[in-house]
């Protein structure tokens, strides 16, 4: 097995004052690939700790790959580090320099001359194209390891990635068949709620079920060696059957895509009202593409339920075959949320039964349960139905 590991540098990735969103992208990538990552470790801007870092796991991986450092300034020591390394000195490209000065050019400026440093790269090293930046990247052998620097900025990383290393990979190993992974995103019911009724199933050989909770969803993986396919697809069948009714969507489609989607395939459009969420689902909607032909956000107000369904009724009027959504005011943990449809309308006023979620969680719960009434009535369900933590205090249909 090819053991691929990450290496991240600078001191705000290593003190938590940026998130590493290109470690869990590489991750994903390649074990899209067949090369899951083995393991990742992350160092700050201090040499030492960088030659450190690249000796001693040059000596267990076969690959690793080294994010960031590539910048022009003086916390950029990536390219140092892996000279003082490797016992080599620093050679100038003169050819990338070049393309340097004329891609500042181009754009009516004039390169910084600590820019300079971007177009060097260790002596025995060969220079990785980067086609959406100023640093090159670079490869050498370390030991056993091959061993590849790449900038940190996510558009340059992600291409350099995708583009030039994997493959150079490819060409290099033989990749072996990548993993299955199956997976469905649930909402409205509890981690251990889900595995203890998962638990029950026999799962194949070499075959995992895996849970990732991020608040207000959880999402269900079954992962294992592609050889095992038919068994997994078999245990598959039973673990949608059994989560069946909470299941929001399969794959990594994303909720506010599936309904993006299935109302283009409709030639529906869709309205929202919001007071509580402030503009998360319009924002979480219109990211992804649903036909919204108007947004609303309002102040907060005394409605009722019935009062709120007859607002929502209003607003469809003036759109002919126009979807409404809407969600009212927070208001001694009780909430509602309306939808209008050409056929019906829908409403439920519910009460969050735990306190310990902050006003972020919240909102992003709530947003989650509308999108998931207009699902429900997508598909044909049960659109007010319960949460699980949630409680339904009264329902509205007309």
């Amino acid at each position: 097995m090819i053991r691929v590991e990450m290496l991240a540098t600078g001191d705000e990735v290593l003190h938590g004052q940026i998130v590493d969103t290109n470690a869990a992208w590489l991750a994903d990538i390649l074990f899209q690939h067949g090369l899951p990552m083995t393991s990742r470790t992350t160092v700050g801007d201090a040499l030492p700790a960088l030659i450190e870092a690249l000796q001693s796991r040059s000596q267990v991986a076969d690959v690793l790959i080294v994010n960031g450092g590539l910048g022009p300034t003086s916390d950029d020591l990536s390219a140092q580090a892996a000279a003082a390394a490797c016992g080599c000195e620093l050679v100038l490209q003169e050819e990338w320099l070049a393309n340097m000065e004329a891609w500042f050019a181009s754009r009516g400026r004039t390169m910084a001359p600590g820019n300079r440093k971007q177009a060097e790269i260790p002596a025995n090293a060969e220079l990785i194209n980067n086609p959406a930046g100023t640093a090159c990247g670079f490869a050498l052998q370390l030991n056993r390891c091959w061993i590849f620097f790449t900038p940190g900025v996510p558009s340059e990383f992600k291409l350099m990635v995708e583009q030039e290393i994997i493959p150079r990979l490819r060409a290099r190993f033989t990749l072996p068949e990548p993993p299955l992974c199956l997976r469905l995103t649930t909402f409205g019911r509890g981690e251990s709620d889900i595995a203890a009724e998962l638990e029950q199933l026999t799962l194949p050989e070499e075959v995992v079920m895996g849970y990732r909770s991020s608040m207000p969803i959880i999402e269900i993986k079954l992962t294992g060696p592609a050889s095992a396919r038919v068994a997994m697809e078999q245990v598959w069948q039973q673990v949608k059957l059994l989560l069946a009714e909470c299941t929001i969507f399969e794959g990594t489609e994303g909720l506010p895509a599936l309904l993006a989607r299935e109302l283009h395939q409709r030639k529906l459009q869709l309205i929202t009202s919001e007071q509580y969420s402030a503009g998360l689902l319009h924002w979480q909607l219109a990211s992804s593409g649903v036909p919204l032909i108007q947004s609303e956000i309002l102040p907060a107000q005394a409605e009722t339920l019935q009062a709120m369904a007859e607002r929502a009724r209003a607003l469809a009027r003036q759109q002919q075959s126009a979807l409404v959504l809407a969600i009212g005011e927070l208001k001694e943990g009780e909430i509602t949320l309306v939808l209008e449809t050409p056929e019906a309308g829908w409403g439920q006023r519910v009460k969050f039964t735990h306190g310990r979620h902050n006003l972020e969680t919240r909102q992003r719960v709530v947003a989650m349960m509308a999108m998931n009434m207009l699902r429900r009535w997508l598909h044909g369900s049960e659109v007010t139905t319960g949460h699980g933590w949630i409680d339904i205090l009264e329902t509205v249909r007309h």
